[in-house]
């Protein structure tokens, strides 16, 4: 073995990487779909909060959340076979799920109460994900934090939509 080099260190799979990246802006992508013919018309007359980001800052903020998930989706991916990792793996795909559902929900669908109720459970499940994640691979804590502190805030932009839109 040369000197420095770990044994325990993965080889590094580009293609692997690339797929897993691929996956949650695949996800970004249907979710657009959705939302970006909703946005000048019906989200754009709604009573918003003044704490609401303009709106290019959304497809900004959502790609790299989506490529630091699918980082994570890869350290995670490439780990042992595990208990842990396949419960990670199943909890990455339904967070990933019901992310697209609530742009369908909110956006599509018009309902920001059911876009509300469903964001929550949304925010339950990046949270069992990010607690799997960090059994599987630590270091992948810090890739799903942003995800989910941006999930909590737009939660509570989701909420106040409800309030001001009854």
């Amino acid at each position: 073995m040369k000197k420095g080099v770990r044994k325990d260190v993965k080889k590094f799979r580009f293609l692997t990487l690339v797929i897993c990246i691929a996956i949650p802006l695949i996800a970004g992508f249907i979710g657009s779909i959705f939302t970006s013919s909703n946005i000048p018309t019906w989200y754009a007359g709604l009573n918003k909060p003044s704490f609401t980001p303009p709106a290019q800052v959304f497809p900004v903020v959502w790609t790299t959340l989506f490529v630091l998930m699918g980082i994570a989706l890869y350290f995670v991916y490439i780990a042992k076979k595990s208990k842990a990792r396949t419960i990670a793996l199943w909890m990455f795909a339904v967070q990933l799920v019901l992310n697209m559902i609530w742009s369908l929900l909110f956006f599509t669908l018009h309902s920001s109460a059911y876009a509300l109720i469903e964001i929550v459970v949304l925010w339950v499940a990046i949270l069992l994900t990010l607690i799997y994640f960090r059994k599987v691979d630590r270091g992948t804590t810090g890739y799903l934090l942003l995800y989910i502190l941006w999930v909590s805030a737009a939660t509570v932009l989701n909420y106040a939509i409800v309030v001001l839109n009854p």
